[in-house]
């Protein structure tokens, strides 16, 4: 790749060690754009798909059960052959870096063909859907995600600087884009937009165009030092023979297994956080309960900047990790116990947060430490190949419970809001199929078009449904998170190993300059 030699796509960072701007630029402000992007579609997209453009009925439910889990079977291929294509990346700017630059513009371009849908048939609306959501999911977002989440392990081998750097990057997902879609989407937004699809494009569109610049800062304010330690060597180890190096190291075995059991609960999490605050806990874009859920729930990562980091160093990554998702299966129970209880609820998302806080802040800390190990133990990096599997467990995830998620709810019968031109029309359509308005219709207010929309009062199986998803899986994800994280020592030995990688290096070095 010539083209990156070129000053013009230089890294603005140039210090060998990591610097204040690298920090805040590359690692806080950089990313936030596609992480907010990614976080508003992880919560809303799949409200989109069945209250916007009603999907949920199509093809007897099966729509939105299986495309999802096809869709992520190809995301799992693309994980797979981006990891190969990093691994075997040689430029002057790093393996990783120049594919964050291509998904600068592939990401938002993808991000809003994902919602200009077509008013159709239903059969060439599932088709745009498939389509859109695996341009971005399965190409633009899996290069980016590839490429973003490798800059901490490739960033430095000094364990609290690194340490420093993962827990920057996750304040851009969890606090930026936390304050948006807990506090600003659920109070002003969602009421704002109802289910009307141009408001939805028009919305989206923005937060996609934004994703444009702030990448181009990530791209610009990142720099790979241990990939330049490794200087030109290439990777030549098939797929097959790195996957089975990857697996026959404890430490990468159990750091899957744990982010497999994380993953699921969380996805699930997110998936059932707006139909529980619409259905169980409030009522239909409320403007409140989705913010107090989110917001209160959520003061412990705010409070985690400053906690985590200093803790983790004094006890261990993992050590704190451990404790944390003790406190987070008991604030799940409590949650899912009183789970029509708001103030119960908010108490149990509190505790359960301030048990996530480790989780959230210190993970790719704590994986970059395991790809140090496993190059200690093999005497090479295969930080592409590793991330591609941490990916397809990661996607994989997200469209098998997407799809159980959306197959749950039609067979509990969930009954999507309605429209209608007035109180009248509206009240005639719910006569005519034999539903009830989960409020009074007087109640409600149209929208600036004069569109009433109508939240149906659900069967009792749906929200049975909606608040496993949302409180009680975790309850069940939380205790078996312990025992992993048990055998996860990785850190124990890791700065002698780090040393003996470095002598390596420097005795190769010496080697070759004697030639």
């Amino acid at each position: 790749m010539k083209l990156m030699n070129s000053p013009l796509l230089a890294s603005r960072v140039k210090s060998e060690t990591v610097t204040k701007s690298e920090k805040w630029l590359g690692y806080l402000l950089g990313p936030a754009g596609a992480l907010l992007l990614n976080a508003v579609l992880a919560t809303y997209l799949n409200v989109y798909y069945t209250d916007v453009l009603n999907l949920t009925p199509l093809w007897g439910g099966a729509f939105l059960t299986a495309f999802p889990i096809v869709s992520k079977i190809i995301d799992a291929i693309t994980n797979v052959v981006m990891g190969q294509i990093i691994d075997r990346t040689r430029t002057k700017e790093g393996k990783a870096r120049p594919w964050l630059l291509l998904s600068a513009f592939l990401v938002p371009v993808t991000g809003i063909l994902l919602f200009t849908v077509p008013e159709s048939s239903d059969t060439v609306k599932a088709v745009w859907v498939m389509i859109s959501y695996n341009l971005f999911y399965s190409f633009a977002y899996t290069i980016f995600n590839m490429s973003h989440n490798l800059m901490v392990p490739l960033s430095t081998r000094d364990g609290t600087a690194r340490g420093g750097l993962s827990v920057f990057n996750q304040i851009a997902s969890i606090m930026m884009s936390g304050i948006l879609v807990a506090l600003v989407f659920p109070m002003v937004i969602m009421p704002m937009i109802g289910v009307d699809k141009s408001k939805w494009i028009t919305l989206m569109t923005i937060l996609s165009i934004l994703t444009l610049p702030l990448t181009l800062m990530e791209y610009y304010f990142t720099k790979e030092r241990v990939t330049a330690e490794a200087g030109e060597e290439e990777t030549k180890q098939s797929f097959a023979e790195q996957l089975r190096i990857l697996f026959t190291d404890k430490y990468m075995i159990l750091m899957y297994v744990y982010f497999f059991v994380y993953t699921v609960g969380v996805t699930l999490k997110n998936l059932g956080l707006v139909y529980y605050c619409n259905y169980v806990l409030g009522t239909y874009n409320d403007g409140v309960t989705q913010m107090l859920v989110s917001v209160i729930g959520g003061i412990p990562m705010g409070i985690g900047i400053f906690a985590v980091w200093p803790l983790a160093k004094k006890f261990g990554k993992r050590n704190v990790t451990m404790v944390g998702f003790i406190l987070y299966a008991v604030g799940s129970l409590i949650c899912w116990i009183f789970s029509h209880n708001l103030v119960v609820v908010l108490i149990g998302q509190f505790i359960k947060n301030i048990g996530g806080l480790p989780c959230a802040y210190v993970f790719m800390a704590l994986f970059a430490d395991c790809l140090d190990h496993l190059e200690w133990k093999k005497d090479l990096r295969m930080d592409g190949a590793a991330m591609s599997i941490y990916n397809i467990i990661a996607v994989a995830m997200v469209g098998i419970m997407t799809g159980v998620f959306n197959w749950l709810l039609a067979k509990a019968g969930y009954l999507a809001p309605i429209t209608a031109s007035n109180t009248a029309d509206a009240a005639a359509k719910l006569a005519q199929n034999g539903w009830t308005a989960q409020l009074a219709l007087e109640s409600l207010k149209p929208a600036s078009d004069g569109v009433l929309t109508v939240a149906l009062q659900q069967p009792s199986a749906v929200t049975s449904v909606i608040s496993f998803a949302f409180v009680g899986l975790e309850v069940f994800t939380g205790i078996p998170l312990v025992a992993i994280l048990f055998f996860l020592n990785v850190e124990k030995n890791l700065p002698q190993e780090q040393a003996e990688i470095k002598a390596r290096r420097e005795a190769k070095t010496a080697e070759e300059s004697g030639k």
